[in-house]
């Protein structure tokens, strides 16, 4: 049986239609319920940002989690298919009419993807001072507490109405399959068979 993680919310309930799909069966999560068997596949629900350490850690022969998630732990994992479900941009926002100084050294900058953000920055040789935050992250500049941030819009309406305005996009993030290298090499065929299954139900969508 294949275990595969998932992340709560969105992402994953348009991944449940795709295996609906394939096999007519369906796919849920009941009564707040972590763990969900069905036609050979074990389901976990977890927190977004965790679905690859789960993979990583073999907990899970395979995941689903945003290319941003990925970016940002870097982990050594097989990726195999683009499912183009959960489009979102990450992008540097400043206060509005502000643009980012390149000749600048240095940047302060407020994100929860300090990976993805220092590594943008390093493109344009500048140092990066990172504010580490969880929420509210267009609040900083406002405050002081940051030169830029670095965050995910699919929108752009929360910055914009907070003064903010993207300035560059760093990336386009969509949910991607995932698997674990060890599993992968073990257990390639199945792995290979429900991918192609899933590259068939994504292009009949």
């Amino acid at each position: 049986m294949l275990t595969i993680a998932l992340p709560k919310g969105r992402i994953a309930d348009e991944t449940l239609r795709l295996f609906q799909n394939i096999f007519g069966s369906k796919f849920s999560f009941e009564n707040r319920k972590l763990i969900m068997e069905d036609s050979g596949f074990r389901f976990l629900y977890v927190k977004n940002q965790d679905v690859p350490t789960y993979v990583l850690r073999g907990a899970a022969d395979l995941g689903i989690s945003g290319l941003d998630v990925l970016s940002e732990n870097e982990y050594p994992l097989s990726y195999l298919l683009n499912l183009g479900i959960g489009k979102c941009d990450i992008v540097v926002g400043m206060k509005k009419g502000h643009r980012i100084d390149p000749s600048s050294a240095k940047i302060r900058v407020a994100t929860k993807l300090e990976n993805i953000a220092r590594n943008f920055f390093a493109t344009k040789a500048m140092d990066v001072d990172i504010v580490k935050l969880n929420g509210s992250i267009e609040l900083a500049p406002l405050v002081g507490l940051s030169d830029a941030i670095v965050d995910i819009v699919e929108t752009g309406t929360t910055m914009k109405e907070n003064g903010l305005e993207p300035v560059e996009k760093i990336m386009t993030s969509t949910a991607h399959l995932f698997a674990n290298q060890n599993s992968f090499v073990t257990r390639k065929a199945e792995i290979l068979d429900l991918t192609n299954r899933l590259k068939e139900a994504i292009s009949g969508s």
